[in-house]
């Protein structure tokens, strides 16, 4: 299984792709949302893991275009507290 992952911090992104590639899953890593859109462009991904706060837009922009455009699943991950968020 092939995963995307889209995160800015390091500490999180390392975590998160260690515990995924500890389980046998191939991760590859991206820190801004149009690198994630050009990677995701080339295939072969069955999940995108998506931050939603990046430097560059917003994990919940790119999740949208996504939706509208295909069937990969996706997992939102965020470092907010807020109940709100």
């Amino acid at each position: 299984m092939r995963i995307l992952l889209l995160e800015d911090d390091p500490a999180i992104a390392r975590t998160v792709a260690y515990a995924l590639e500890r389980d046998g899953l191939s991760v590859v890593h991206c820190l801004l949302v149009e690198v994630a859109r050009r990677t995701l462009a080339a295939g072969g991904f069955d999940l995108a893991v998506l931050d939603i706060g990046l430097p560059d837009g917003s994990g919940l922009d790119l999740c949208r275009e996504l939706r509208a455009t295909g069937r990969l699943p996706v997992i939102m991950i965020s470092a907010r507290g807020e109940e709100i968020d």
